[in-house]
């Protein structure tokens, strides 16, 4: 991937625009490619600024804000919910790992599965 314009360069870019220069000069004398020059103007064209976009970060998450909101609130409301009883009663589109995950990064620690089922006393035995 190339680098990004340099906003000194996409300035550059605009002030040639507005004085009527054409975009193939404006490439060649600030040595970027004609595309270049035609992506600054439109974008400063369409919201007045040059600024590039901010980088992705990576993949949107399955689960909306929303949705997680209301995760949040049903553990408040019932606390006992293990994290397959959120997926199931929500019909979220993620693991229990991924659930836990979230959990977490939103500042909640949560158990993972349900209890255990209570054990016999040691020493006595069915029989």
């Amino acid at each position: 991937m190339a680098n990004p314009t340099s906003d000194e360069k996409r300035a550059d870019i605009v002030r040639h625009m507005k004085n009527g220069k054409n975009k193939e000069d404006i490439a060649e004398w600030l040595f970027v490619c004609v595309r270049t020059v035609s992506r600054v103007w439109d974008k400063y064209a369409e919201s007045g600024s040059c600024a590039p976009d901010p980088p992705n970060s990576g993949r949107k998450p399955l689960v909306s804000k929303e949705t997680m909101d209301d995760v949040v609130s049903k553990i408040k409301e019932a606390p006992d919910m293990t994290l397959l009883e959120l997926i199931d009663g929500f019909s979220l589109p993620i693991s229990q790992a991924a659930l836990s995950k979230r959990l977490v990064g939103l500042g909640l620690r949560y158990k993972k599965n349900a209890p255990p089922k209570p054990q016999e006393a040691p020493g006595r035995h069915r029989g």
